[in-house]
């Protein structure tokens, strides 16, 4: 039997011989019905010969599955001439390159990156940046109020205040994060993104804030010589302030942000004394930045959520 086992070349064959061996009325099942009239050793010896069987199927069935198996493979070929299926492979969103390009300039020139709560009160959004109930600059920016009293933030400028309160001065820091104001068209975003840049020392001067600014829109836009224009301006939180625009492409100029000496109300009302420190701020939204630099007309193509125009678009 066990000679017969091992020469079996088919599953089915082996099959057929294990129903005939331990099937219903196979030739082991009626052996082991009469071992309660065997002595003990011939008991012992069916019992060694039983499970001596049932290994061996168990090992011819291993062998016959692995043999065909074994002959399917030969019988394939693989050319690895072929090209493979395209990788498809995911890429960071534009804003997201140029937040991080932006960071890492200004961490550069020993600013710190902080962040704050999108959902503000009162007191920092509008009244520490001397900007109380009532005062018509208020009007500038078309607020979202929440019923319990707080708004959604229009501006980055109250991470700097937090940045004040809790670490005091000198200080020399960048907040970031969104924004939202009641407006939307091809150039606005009821949600956009602003970065603002806070120095506060003693002995700081427009002219530390000017060469700054014109240091960081040199490297971001890899421009060697960039021109710049300043303009007077009014922002409730900075005095003198004002607006700097850039020259770009040929003889076009490009409002990119505006900027200020801090208020010595802001100060005080951080706890900070203007007669020992003083220092500059500036701000600008870092989605007009990467419009600019990626070459797009419309704020709008950050937000569609068109997988296609990212693939595509070469970022």
């Amino acid at each position: 039997m066990q000679d017969t086992i091992k020469n079996i070349k088919t599953l089915e064959e082996l099959q057929a011989l294990y129903t005939a061996t331990f099937g219903k009325n196979g030739t082991m099942t009626a052996r082991l019905k009469e071992m309660k009239n065997l002595d003990n050793d011939a008991r012992a010896a069916l019992n060694l010969e039983n499970t001596t069987l049932r290994e061996l199927f168990k090992t011819r069935q291993a062998e016959i599955e692995n043999a065909v198996m074994m002959s399917e493979l030969a019988g394939q070929k693989l050319d690895v001439s072929l090209n493979p299926a395209p990788e498809n492979r995911g890429t960071l969103h534009p804003l997201t390159q140029s937040l991080r390009e932006i960071a890492q300039i200004l961490e550069s020139y020993g600013y710190q990156m902080r962040t704050g709560p999108e959902i503000e009160d009162d007191w920092h959004n509008f009244t520490a940046l001397n900007t109380p109930a009532h005062h018509p600059a208020r009007d500038m920016q078309d607020t979202f109020f929440l019923p319990n009293g707080n708004i959604l933030r229009t501006q980055t400028s109250a991470i700097q205040i937090r940045a004040m309160e809790s670490d005091g001065v000198p200080i020399k820091m960048f907040g970031i994060g969104a924004t939202y104001r009641k407006e939307m068209d091809a150039t606005h975003s009821p949600m956009f993104h602003q970065i603002e840049g806070l120095y506060i020392d003693r002995d700081i001067t427009m002219s530390d804030l000017i060469g700054d600014v014109r240091a960081f829109l040199s490297r971001f836009f890899e421009i060697e010589d960039v021109e710049l224009r300043i303009r007077p301006s009014y922002f409730p939180f900075t005095d003198p302030s004002i607006e700097i625009d850039m020259k770009w492409r040929g003889d076009r100029w490009l409002e990119i942000m505006g900027a200020g000496m801090v208020h010595p109300n802001v100060l005080r009302n951080a706890g900070i004394d203007p007669d020992r420190y003083q220092g500059f701020a500036f701000g600008f939204g870092w989605d007009r930045l990467a419009m600019l630099k990626y070459n797009l007309d419309d704020i709008r193509e950050f937000y569609n959520g068109d997988v296609r125009w990212l693939k595509n678009s070469g970022f």
